[in-house]
């Protein structure tokens, strides 16, 4: 009996995304990059900057998007001045953009205002110092990214003149994942982009490449792959992130996408640390689909 083909359940479109600001230098990376993609799919922006306030100072309705505190207010008037400036900005010319400043704790508030607006996609921006695992592990950014519904592109260094060509989609390829994986050939769908499907391969889980090729065909085979560039990629390497992170250099890659748990995160994916050489190889963003 032949299986049903699992179709795409986003439509191949991108309408509005989210840029958490706090217009740290790495927001500002987000912001361009967020800027980019509006123009390739002709989204909206909507930049938003949380305000969250000492306890002493927030009054006994707690957190919402009106608080008439004089710190409140304090607060309120400085960040508006911000996107008054930020507004300015040549690479914000001639997109369609709204801005906000809420009170909210900094994680809530992104992941409700996502879902207010209907964003598509939340693109933010990460101090994280080395690798992936920093990048997504142990922040706001992480929370963000366990919780929220819609993919999370997350931005850690200045990009110039970036496109979405080359996108790498790293998976153990079980089950579990085709929940999201058709998102993500949707995701690929809208840019055009090449997508290359990897399993990392290390000592301390080593499968032949036999074995893994199977896996990878199996899990494929639901999917339609019509029109789309979908190449299929062992590497062997001492980690998985090692190994991610690796592999995506030596194709080239603009883009690495993969799936998170919404209660463990990415933690799990990564037993262990690398060398300090491969933490400036880290400068990819990173995509994340929640299962």
């Amino acid at each position: 009996m032949l299986s049903k083909t699992i179709q795409e359940p986003i439509p191949k479109q991108m309408k509005k995304i989210l840029v958490p600001l706090d217009f740290s230098k790495q927001a500002l990376y987000a912001a361009k990059i967020a800027s980019d993609i509006a123009r390739m799919t002709g989204a909206k922006l909507f930049l938003t900057h949380l305000i969250e306030l000492p306890s002493s100072t927030i009054d006994l309705g707690g957190f919402s998007s009106v608080n008439t505190t004089p710190t409140a207010m304090l607060f309120l008037k400085s960040a508006q001045q911000k996107f008054v400036n930020f507004r300015k900005s040549d690479f914000l010319k001639g997109l369609e953009i709204e801005t906000n400043v809420l009170f909210n704790r900094t994680f809530e508030g992104i992941i409700d205002e996502s879902k207010k607006q209907g964003a598509d996609m939340i693109v933010m921006g990460s101090r994280g110092s080395s690798g992936i695992e920093q990048i997504l592990v142990g922040s706001t950014t992480e929370k963000v990214v366990r919780h929220s519904d819609v993919p999370v592109l997350v931005i850690k260094e200045e990009m110039k003149d970036f496109k979405i060509e080359h996108m790498v989609f790293v998976s153990n390829f079980k089950k579990e994942n085709k929940k999201t994986f058709a998102r993500i050939l949707s995701f690929a769908r809208i840019f055009q982009a090449r997508l290359y499907l990897l399993r990392v391969n290390t000592a301390h889980n080593f499968k032949t490449s036999e074995e893994l090729n199977s896996t990878i065909e199996d899990f494929i085979r639901e999917f339609d792959l019509s029109g789309l560039q979908v190449s299929t990629h062992i590497y062997n390497d001492v980690s998985i992130e090692a190994g991610v992170l690796n592999f995506s250099n030596s194709v080239g890659a603009d883009l690495i996408s993969l799936n998170t748990h919404g209660r463990r995160g990415l933690a799990h994916l990564f037993a262990g640390s690398i060398g300090e050489d491969l933490a400036n190889h880290a400068k990819i963003p990173v995509v994340t689909f929640k299962l």
